[in-house]
C-alpha cells in the first residue's frame, strides 16, 4: 500500500508539471504564431493587390465575374481542355496547334490540382484554374517573406525586393490561369525546406520538389539545388574523393532524385499509353516548332537591344532575354569582386543562382527558334530568384548612410513605377484576349 500512497503523493506534482508544460507550450505557440502569420498575411496582401490591379482597374468594364474570368486566356484554354477531356493525341503529333487533336504539350501538376479543386468544391474549370494559380501565388509570396524573415532582412529591403518583383511586367501571370505561380511556389518551397533542419523539413522539401518537376520540365534541373549547395558548402576538392563525397552528401543527392521524380509519372504515362515517353517534347516540336538550340545563349545575334514597341510582344520578349543575361552577369560580377564579396550564405545563393540560370538557359534554348517568343514570361521566374538571392547578399552589409538608402529607394521607386506602367499595358491587352507572352 505504501507505493500506492507514494503514487498519490507524486500525482499532484505530475499534474502541476503537466500544467506548467502546457502553459509553456501555449506561450511558445503564442510567440511563434505571429512570426508565422506575418509572412502569410504579407503574401496574401501582395496577392490581393495583384488581383485588385488586374481585375478592378484594368480588366474590361463588365460584371465582376466576367472581369475575373478575363484572366483566363491563351494557354489557359489548353489547361481547361486537359481537365475536361484528359490528355489525348495522335502519334505522331499533329504539326500545328489543335487542342482537340493533341494537347500533350503541358506538364500535369497544374491541371491535376485544378481538377481536384473543381471536383471537391464543384466549381467551373476556369474558376478552378484561377483559384489554383492564385493560391499558389499566395504561397510564392509567403515563401518570399519567409526567406526574408529567416535571413533577418531589414524591412526596407523586404519592401524593395517585393516591389521589384511585383513591378516586373510579367508578374501578373502569377494570378492568371497559368502554371507560373505553381512552379515558382513549389521551387521556393523546395529551396526553403531543403535548407532547413529536421526530417519534417526534408519531407516537405521532397513534396515541393516533386510538385516543381511535375509542373514544368525545367523543374527536373532545378531539383539539383541541394547538390549544388552541398558542392559549394564542402568545396570542389571534395569531389576528387567521389565515394566519400557521395557518402557525406547522400541526403542531398537523394533529395535531388526524389524531387526530380515528379516528372516520372507523366513520362511513364506517355510511354504506356502511346509508346513514347518523350511525347511532350515531340508535341512541342510538332505543334509549336520548338527545336532546342543549346548554343543560342552563346551567339551574339541572339541578343537584341532596341527598345520594343508596346504593341510588339515578340520584341519585348527579345529585349527581356537580353536584360536577363545582363542581370545574371551583374550579380556574378558583384558576387565575385573581392572588395564586396560576402561568403556568408554563399552556398544557398549559388544554388538559387543555379536555378535562375537553368530557367533562363533552358528557356532561351527552347524558344530561340521562334524568335524568343514568350521569353518575357519565362524570364520572370529567373528574375524573381535573382532578386531573392541578391537580397540575401545585400542583407549582410552594414546599414548604409541615409543618403545611400534614399538614393536606393528612389532608384527602386523609379524602376518599379516604369515596370508597373508597362505591366498595366500588358494586363489591359491580356484581359482583352491579345497575345502578350
Amino acid at each position: 500500500m505504501r507505493w500506492l500512497n507514494r503514487i498519490g503523493a507524486v500525482r499532484p506534482g505530475l499534474q502541476t508539471f503537466a500544467s506548467r508544460w502546457r502553459g509553456f507550450c501555449d506561450y511558445q505557440l503564442m510567440i511563434r504564431l505571429p512570426r508565422f502569420l506575418a509572412p502569410l498575411l504579407a503574401g496574401l496582401g501582395v496577392t490581393l493587390a495583384q488581383l485588385a490591379m488586374a481585375v478592378c482597374l484594368l480588366a474590361p468594364e463588365e460584371p465582376v465575374t466576367e472581369r475575373y474570368s478575363a484572366l483566363i486566356q491563351h494557354d489557359s484554354y489548353w489547361f481547361m481542355n486537359i481537365i475536361d477531356r484528359g490528355y489525348h493525341t495522335i502519334v505522331p503529333p499533329i504539326d500545328h496547334k489543335v487542342m482537340e487533336i493533341s494537347n500533350v504539350a503541358f506538364f500535369p501538376a497544374y491541371p491535376a490540382i485544378a481538377a481536384l479543386l473543381q471536383r471537391v468544391f464543384n466549381i467551373g474549370t476556369g474558376t478552378a484554374l484561377l483559384v489554383t494559380a492564385q493560391l499558389a501565388a499566395w504561397g510564392f509570396w509567403t515563401y518570399f517573406f519567409l526567406f526574408c524573415r529567416r535571413w533577418k532582412l531589414p524591412q526596407v529591403l523586404r519592401f524593395c525586393g517585393a516591389l521589384l518583383i511585383l513591378a516586373n511586367p510579367a508578374a501578373f501571370f502569377l494570378v492568371s490561369a497559368y502554371s507560373e505561380s505553381l512552379f515558382l511556389m513549389a521551387l521556393l518551397g523546395f529551396i526553403y525546406w531543403s535548407t532547413a533542419k529536421g526530417p519534417a523539413a526534408k519531407a516537405l522539401a521532397a513534396i515541393h520538389g516533386m510538385g516543381m518537376s511535375a509542373a514544368r520540365i525545367v523543374g527536373i534541373v532545378c531539383a539539383a539545388f541541394p547538390v549544388v549547395r552541398s558542392v559549394f558548402r564542402t568545396g570542389w576538392r571534395g569531389l576528387l574523393k567521389s565515394l566519400s563525397w557521395i557518402r557525406e552528401n547522400r541526403g542531398a543527392i537523394g533529395l535531388t532524385f526524389v524531387a526530380a521524380s515528379g516528372a516520372v509519372p507523366f513520362f511513364a504515362y506517355c510511354q504506356l499509353r502511346w509508346g513514347h515517353w518523350d511525347l511532350y517534347m515531340l508535341t512541342q516540336a510538332a505543334g509549336w516548332g520548338i527545336v532546342p538550340d543549346y548554343l543560342a545563349v552563346f551567339r551574339p545575334e541572339s541578343y537584341r537591344w532596341p527598345v520594343p514597341a508596346l504593341n510588339n510582344p515578340t520584341e519585348a520578349s527579345q529585349l527581356s532575354m537580353t536584360l536577363g543575361a545582363v542581370l545574371l552577369v551583374l550579380v556574378a560580377f558583384c558576387e565575385l569582386i573581392p572588395a564586396i564579396r560576402r561568403r556568408a550564405g554563399m552556398p544557398v545563393r549559388v544554388g538559387i543562382y543555379f536555378c535562375a540560370a537553368a530557367i533562363y538557359y533552358l528557356s532561351v534554348s527552347g524558344v530561340a527558334c521562334v524568335e524568343m517568343e514568350s521569353m518575357l514570361r519565362y524570364t520572370f521566374g529567373a528574375y524573381a530568384l535573382i532578386v531573392l538571392a541578391f537580397l540575401n547578399f545585400l542583407g549582410q552589409f552594414r546599414t548604409p548612410s541615409v543618403w545611400v538608402r534614399a538614393l536606393g529607394i528612389a532608384a527602386v521607386g523609379l524602376i518599379s513605377a516604369a515596370g508597373l506602367c508597362v505591366q498595366g499595358w500588358y494586363v489591359w491587352n491580356f484581359t482583352r484576349g491579345n497575345w502578350v507572352a
